[in-house]
């Protein structure tokens, strides 16, 4: 998009939207993060992201994390920084990383916890579109674990 003279304007860019920085990752959970432990994680970014006007989603299932957010550019950085040094999970891939004018996808979702069934397919489709050394070699730990044992047993102590 180019806002320069003698270039056309976007035509589906809302000058009226709001300017939102979003980031997109997947990482592995780390030992002994439960669905207990996972709950009060939501309940307390629940808590945070309504003070930091940061809102999203968050699939957890299997042991894997995909987490969508979205709010101002500064704090959605801040959030980035802190997720980089949570204990709670590892390989750490960045599916994701914008600041557009736009309106939110989760207007009203402080932080929501969506359940997983499967999340390879989606995995598998990130991989493939992975330039990144780092995040192919995590992408492949990740889809490695989760062919390691049942689905439903992946993640739980």
């Amino acid at each position: 998009m180019f806002d320069e003279y003698g270039f056309p304007r976007d035509p589906y860019v809302d000058d009226a939207a709001p300017t939102l920085a979003t980031f997109v990752y997947c990482s592995r959970a780390a030992e002994g993060v439960d669905d207990a432990e996972v709950g009060r994680m939501v309940e307390w970014a629940q808590r945070r992201n309504v003070a930091r006007d940061i809102t999203g989603v968050l699939v957890f299932g299997s042991g894997v994390f995909f987490q969508w957010i979205e709010g101002p550019p500064a704090e959605v950085e801040t959030l980035i920084v802190s997720l980089h040094s949570d204990p709670r999970h590892n390989d750490i891939v960045e599916l994701d990383r914008c600041v557009e004018k736009r309106e939110r996808l989760y207007p009203n979702w402080q932080m929501e916890l969506v359940g997983a069934d499967d999340i390879r397919t989606v995995l598998q489709d990130a991989l493939e579109d992975a330039e990144d050394e780092n995040s192919i070699a995590a992408l492949k730990r990740i889809l490695a674990h989760l062919a390691s044992g049942p689905l439903d047993t992946l993640g739980r102590t």
